[in-house]
């Protein structure tokens, strides 16, 4: 049976679709990963239905905000390998990733695709890790990172400090303080 040809959405499909990306995107910075889709929809000036038939699940509309993000972190630990040195491109990776967890409630979604390789965010954010991973072996290589840590190790580290910023004002204010602690921990003894 002969597949159909792919064929572009509609504009005003399209014009639905970025609507909703964009209203999720400022909703999910206030609210968190958990904020309701109804008000995405209301906001998006979309039915609920549309909403569903763009995004079937929340983690579906999740993996379209974070998967662009992801594949960008991706690509940029590419860029600083061939620009920087390791430790310089490692921390400035991990910098950046921390900024990139900047939504309410994402470490926990986060580690919820350590455990589903089905999510629709794991191959996305599995690309992200391993980016991560060849920048820390370039670090251990030039031992400039302790040999025993993985890069499983690292992407907990950073979400869980991700987390904590989560948690109140006076713990977001202390995240740059307890990056460096982190990163102190990571070099060798």
């Amino acid at each position: 049976m002969p597949l159909e040809p792919q064929t572009a959405p509609r504009a005003d499909a399209q014009r639905n679709r970025d609507r909703i990306l964009a209203e999720a995107a400022a909703l999910m910075a206030d609210e968190g990963t958990q904020a309701s889709l109804r008000d995405v929809a209301r906001r998006a000036g979309v039915g609920l239905g549309t909403l569903y038939r763009h995004f079937p699940t929340r983690e579906d509309l999740l993996a379209a905000l974070l998967g662009r993000r992801f594949e960008l972190l991706t690509a940029r630990a590419d860029t600083l390998a061939a620009a920087e040195p390791a430790g310089p491109a490692l921390t400035t990776w991990l910098h950046e990733f921390l900024d990139a967890a900047a939504y309410r409630g994402l470490p926990a979604t986060l580690m919820a695709t350590l455990q589903d390789p089905e999510s629709a965010l794991h191959a996305s954010c599995l690309r992200m890790r391993q980016a991560g991973g060849r920048l820390l072996a370039v670090a251990q290589q030039e031992g400039l990172i302790r040999p025993d840590v993985t890069a499983l190790d690292v992407f907990v580290l950073v979400n869980a400090l991700s987390w904590t910023a989560d948690q109140g004002p006076t713990l977001a204010e202390r995240r740059d303080h307890l990056f460096g602690l982190v990163m102190d921990g990571l070099r060798p003894r």
